[in-house]
C-alpha cells in the first residue's frame, strides 16, 4: 500500500512539473493612451479609478501578472480568462467603440457588478479588486 502511494505521489509530481513546460501567453498588447476609457471625454475620474482597480487585470491591456500566474494550471487559467474578458470588453480600446455600443457594455458590467458576477473568483485571489456598493453606483451611473 505504501508503495503504490508513493507511486502515484511522485506521477503526480512529474505531472505538476511537466504542466510547467506549456506556457501560456501572458503578453500585454501595447495601448495607445488616446483609445483608453480613462481618454473618452467626460469619463469620471471616480469610474477610472474603479475600473483601473478592479477590472484592469481582466479588460485592458493592462494586465498586472502577478508570481500566481506563473504556475501551472492557474497560469492558463489566468491567461484564458484574460482572453476572454478583453474580447467581451477592453477598456484600453474604449475609443474604438461606436458610443451606442459603450452604452450598451457600461450598462452589461453594471449588470454584472449587481449580480456579484464581476470581478467574481478573481476577488478571491486579489480582494482589492472587490467592489463596494459605492464602486457599483458608480459604474452604473456612467451607463445612463
Amino acid at each position: 500500500m505504501r508503495k503504490r502511494l508513493k507511486q502515484v505521489a511522485v506521477g503526480f509530481i512529474v505531472v505538476v512539473l511537466a504542466a510547467q513546460l506549456i506556457r501560456p501567453n501572458r503578453a500585454n498588447p501595447p495601448t495607445d493612451p488616446s483609445h483608453t476609457i480613462q481618454a473618452q471625454a467626460g469619463t469620471s475620474g471616480a469610474l477610472a479609478a474603479v475600473l483601473d482597480r478592479s477590472c484592469r487585470d481582466c479588460h485592458s491591456n493592462g494586465t498586472v501578472w502577478r508570481w500566481y500566474t506563473q504556475i501551472a494550471p492557474l497560469s492558463w487559467l489566468m491567461a484564458s480568462g484574460v482572453k476572454a474578458g478583453r474580447t467581451v470588453v477592453n477598456f484600453s480600446e474604449w475609443t474604438t467603440y461606436p458610443p451606442e455600443r459603450q452604452r450598451e457594455l457600461l450598462a452589461a458590467s453594471c449588470q454584472a457588478a449587481q449580480a456579484g458576477k464581476m470581478p467574481g473568483v478573481y476577488a478571491r485571489l486579489r480582494p482589492e479588486t472587490q467592489l463596494s456598493a459605492q464602486d457599483i453606483d458608480t459604474i452604473c451611473a456612467a451607463s445612463h
